[in-house]
């Protein structure tokens, strides 16, 4: 039996918003509040000046395994998760072997059920990444797949994209895109403006988003599909996503830290810390994610969690590979860039780290409620986060060395405690 005590409750799920003790037993929710039946705890943690929570979750993640555990593995990325103070996290597909068949995704699943928290693993949606045969989504989502994703190469064929939305809603899980069309962008990594000019770079112009997510979110009201627009950049797709939602479309949006924290301008101070696709924009497209973040357009806060050996970074902007770390910052970066600054409040922020992206994937998590899995988050709202140092393998993030609000000082994940800060 574990007792958390003097915290303030916040479950984004119910709404609960109260000062009030937790009780965890078997590793689900035993209660709230007084509980004499319950008798003597076996550990107590005192929770005076944080917020308890559910257990964050991240449904964008690259952890590398298996190929590239020189950059990351399951081990290094769960406890980088779990210091960043999430419970559930979802891996991309893009590993060495392609999680495009059966004996890849169960090998990482099996895997994962030695970790400290729940490291879910979505499949491919074209066999090796070429955009030209469908996986078997039906096998793959019995073997345990929890959604579809080409993520890192986009899709270009039309009516093959309107087949791979069809048998997403025929097995009812979600399809997420990588929204880039590759012929309009000269260099990924780099918006295509001031910044690339005087760099000499030819760079990715947001309209080569702007145009996928045009056609995505039509075929998404086309099939009825579940269809994630990934790591939004762009102000003009936030409203067309909009348009779609009010069309009725099943469509979703994730947006990270760096993009609604973070400008091009950045790009000639941090070099290749900078360096993603799709790149940071102007000043107009991040008020725009947060605006759409503000009146729900954007549901879902997601890192997509890229990390690269440092080597790998250290090459030329035009060589280095896109991506960067952030389990470990993205809800620092939340109360700092969104909830300090008066976007969101903290139950809008929580709303869109735990049950939205869990209510995407149904998965059974999210929500502290009685009866439900005791995976929380404690953090206090208001204690200086200095970023030195990561559980992650890879350091490539240009928030290292920055001072942030928010601290994560527990992460509990089937009532076991899983970080301790």
């Amino acid at each position: 039996m574990l007792l958390i005590r003097n915290g303030r409750v916040m479950n984004p799920g119910t709404r609960m918003d109260e000062y009030t003790d937790v009780w965890i037993r078997d590793g689900k929710i035993a209660g709230f509040g007084e509980q004499e039946e319950f008798g003597k705890p076996d550990e107590v943690i005192d929770a005076s000046g944080c917020i308890v929570a559910p257990g964050l979750v991240d449904i964008h993640v690259h952890f590398r395994d298996p190929g590239f555990t020189y950059k990351e593995d399951l081990e290094t990325g769960s406890a980088a998760a779990a210091a960043g103070g999430f419970t559930t996290v979802v891996c991309m597909a893009n590993t060495k072997p392609i999680v495009d068949h059966p004996e890849v995704l169960v090998d990482i699943l099996e895997r994962a059920k030695k970790l400290p928290i729940h490291v879910k693993q979505v499949s491919a949606v074209s066999k090796n990444f070429e955009g030209k045969e469908l996986v078997d989504f039906e096998e793959m989502a019995r073997q345990g797949a929890c959604g579809f994703t080409d993520d890192g190469l986009p899709l270009t064929d039309v009516a093959f994209i309107k087949k791979a939305m069809e048998m997403a809603a025929r097995v009812d899980l979600p399809i997420s895109f990588h929204e880039e069309d590759p012929s309009l962008n000269e260099v990924n990594g780099i918006n295509q403006g001031v910044i690339s000019r005087e760099m000499g770079i030819g760079g990715a112009p947001a309209v080569s988003e702007d145009v996928m997510v045009a056609r995505d979110v039509m075929l998404a009201l086309e099939t009825g599909a579940k269809v994630d627009i990934q790591h939004i950049s762009s102000g003009r797709s936030v409203d067309l996503v909009r348009f779609a939602k009010k069309m009725g479309a099943k469509v979703y949006a994730e947006a990270t830290p760096h993009h609604f924290t973070l400008t091009e301008e950045s790009v000639p101070t941090y070099g290749t810390l900078c360096k993603m696709n799709p790149p940071l924009r102007t000043e107009w497209d991040r008020t725009k994610i947060i605006e759409g973040l503000a009146d729900g357009t954007i549901d879902i806060i997601a890192t997509d969690h890229a990390p690269h050996a440092k080597e790998e970074k250290e090459k030329e902007f035009t060589s280095a590979p896109s991506g960067i770390i952030g389990l470990e910052t993205a809800l620092s970066l939340g109360i700092t860039s969104l909830v300090q600054r008066g976007y969101l409040s903290m139950m809008e922020l929580l709303e869109k780290m735990t049950i939205n992206p869990a209510r995407l994937y149904q998965f059974d998590c999210g929500d502290i409620s009685t009866g439900k899995p005791a995976d929380l988050v404690i953090f206090n709202p208001d204690m200086t986060n200095h970023v030195d140092n990561f559980f992650s393998k890879a350091d490539n993030s240009p928030f290292l060395g920055a001072y942030l609000l928010g601290k994560v000082c527990y992460t509990i994940c089937d009532g076991h405690i899983v970080y301790r800060g």
